[in-house]
């Protein structure tokens, strides 16, 4: 009983999957699947039923009345026109069908992109998340929405021609149809295959990411040095090496059963029906003689045909119900709603920020990474958040994102919990330069901009933020300047950054922002100690009357600070001005004095 339930609910999981792909597909292009249909129901009406059949049963019946060879020229005439005509609509609807797919493939894409952009952030750092993420995206980058619709259309427009065949077989003899419906053992053969072969391709997954990440990193620029100059690149190899081991073995843990399978749907699908029916339709006109020569002829071919086209109706189903199980991950992957969901109040000017009890521990770790953090940043302070990697900092920038919500306490903005304020609203509000800086391969404009420059006013305010970031002097000297693309992998006239330059290219999108709070995550990670005091000394001089909330290990942008917060093992360890810090003689103290060497200078 339990496993008629479960088999029930597979099919019922199967239909709901189908159904979704019919109203996606739809309503990204509603004409995608019936120009299909038309294009490939014109192929295969003329060519298994009206060429194959109808013009050959009409031509032996001229031949037995030995007509004249007007009535010959008149019958090619029409078949020839009838031909145009399917050639006709087949190359028609053909196009039509390009242009459909063009518009699936852009609504599929951008509704992909914009769920990317929506869910947690969690998400990315949750392998079995992104296994069903990637199962979702093969809808567009492997086309799986054109195998949904080409195997539909097939089956659509095999169905038909499928039913001229019938009528005609049985209008000669309808026992035939008897020997044919051993082909219905291939239909439930090729659904246990299709479990087969989803189940293997799930297992294969993980493995497939591993691969595909060993291949993409390798051609990258940003890990081309390491590759060249360490054993790195034979660790990397044997990664990908034990992952394609690993799919060579799930592949042939499932071979043998696939190839057993593969010999009985041959079997039952060809061999066996059609060795049946010629043997019976040849007892039938040498031994009975109560069959035409001309339905003796014309049966053989039909036969041959319905053969095929039954054939072409259960692997169109089977394919439909695999490819319709990638609709189930797509469904699952837009269904998602992020657990981080934001309120209706829109966040105003900033004021003040403050942590109240705070503490948060990641869903993967059985530890706090902030431990009943208490404090309070107001409108034009300038807080040097400072400690040891792997002190809380930047789990403490995440919260303030909101890339994850506190697990106790709350944070206020302006005094309201932020979990009241809408995300992006609150989110505009700060700007933020993280450590894990990106550039983009796009124009050095809009990469600092973040959308197209669209007129000379953009221009003009992704030139004042470079200028502010201290790495214009460079980009002016560059021929296209800010038009310049940021690599020459799509470009000859593009350039190459140091990762200096890129950092301060990051940076200049702060500048760019209309903020009221700015966060800087380790901005300074690829510069050196007196070139990363010079970049704080004019984020200062340029964020006047604004908010600056430094995060960092290194200790130059504390001197310049009025609040620092030291942090170590997920707490606030000390508080205070770099004065009263020093004369404490604490732990602040002793990281300064370690890092003095480097920037005392400066700082004096």
């Amino acid at each position: 009983m339990k496993k008629n339930n479960k088999k029930d609910k597979k099919t019922f999981e199967t239909l709901k999957n189908i159904a979704y792909a019919f109203r996606v597909i739809s309503k990204a292009s509603p004409m995608a699947i019936p120009m299909m249909t038309l294009t490939q129901t014109a192929y295969w009406f003329f060519a298994n039923f009206i060429q194959q059949i109808l013009f050959l049963r009409v031509l032996l019946g001229l031949i037995e009345k030995k007509s004249t060879y007007k009535e010959y020229m008149i019958m090619v005439g029409i078949f020839v026109f009838s031909g145009i005509i399917a050639k006709a609509l087949e190359i028609f609807s053909d196009y039509y069908v390009t242009l459909c797919y063009r518009k699936v493939y852009h609504s599929l894409n951008k509704r992909i992109f914009t769920q990317a952009g929506r869910v947690d952030i969690e998400c990315y750092e949750n392998p079995e998340f992104y296994d069903k993420y990637t199962r979702a995206t093969e809808i567009v980058t492997n086309k799986r929405y054109i195998d949904f619709c080409y195997n539909v259309a097939r089956f659509i427009s095999s169905v038909i021609t499928g039913i001229f065949l019938l009528v005609y077989i049985i209008s000669i003899d309808p026992w035939i149809l008897l020997i044919m419906s051993m082909l219905l053992i291939v239909f439930f053969v090729l659904g246990y295959k299709n479990r087969l072969e989803i189940q293997k391709d799930k297992e294969m997954t993980p493995n497939t990411r591993e691969k595909s990440y060993v291949q993409r990193t390798v051609f990258l620029r940003d890990f081309a040095k390491d590759m060249r100059t360490s054993d790195i690149f034979g660790v990397m190899y044997q990664k990908m090496k034990r992952a394609v081991e690993n799919n060579r073995a799930i592949i042939k843990k499932y071979g043998i059963r696939v190839a057993v399978i593969d010999f009985i749907v041959s079997a039952f699908s060809e061999a066996f029906p059609i060795a049946a029916t010629y043997l019976y339709t040849c007892y039938r006109y040498a031994v009975k003689k109560n069959l035409a020569l001309a339905d003796f002829s014309v049966v053989m071919t039909a036969v041959g045909n319905l053969n095929s086209v039954i054939n072409e109706c259960i692997s169109c189903a089977s394919n439909t119900q695999k490819v319709s199980l990638y609709f189930g991950y797509l469904k699952e992957f837009f269904d998602f709603e992020p657990t981080v969901s934001g309120g209706e109040k829109v966040a105003g000017e900033f004021e003040s920020i403050e942590f109240k009890n705070v503490s948060f521990g990641y869903p993967s770790s059985d530890k706090h990474s902030l431990k009943n953090v208490s404090l309070k940043i107001n409108k034009e302070d300038r807080v040097a958040i400072v400690g040891h990697n792997g002190a809380g900092k930047t789990t403490f920038v995440k919260l303030l994102l909101r890339f994850y919500d506190p697990t106790e306490g709350e944070i206020l903005y302006n005094g309201v919990n932020i979990l009241e304020y809408d995300i992006n609203s609150l989110r505009r509000r700060l700007a933020t330069v993280f450590q894990n800086y990106k550039v983009y391969a796009l124009s050095v404009d809009e990469n600092v901009l973040c959308h197209e420059v669209e007129n000379n006013e953009d221009a003009m305010i992704s030139k004042t933020s470079l200028k502010k970031s201290g790495v214009y002097d460079k980009i002016s000297k560059l021929p296209l300047k800010g038009n310049t693309v940021i690599t020459r992998e799509f470009d000859d006239r593009g350039t190459g950054l140091s990762g200096g330059e890129q950092q301060k290219i990051a940076a200049a999108r702060m500048f760019a922002k209309d903020y009221n709070l700015a966060i800087l995550d380790e901005p300074s990670s690829a510069l050196d100690p007196i070139a990363e005091y010079k970049m704080y000394e004019s984020i200062i001089a340029e964020t006047e009357n604004k908010s600056v909330i430094f995060i960092s290990h290194r200790l130059s942008s504390a001197a310049l600070s009025n609040k620092i917060f030291v942090f170590g093992n997920g707490t606030i360890l000390e508080s205070g001005t770099h004065d009263e810090l020093m004369n404490k003689d604490g732990i602040y103290a002793e990281m300064f004095t370690m890092q003095a060497s480097s920037y005392s200078e400066e700082v004096e």
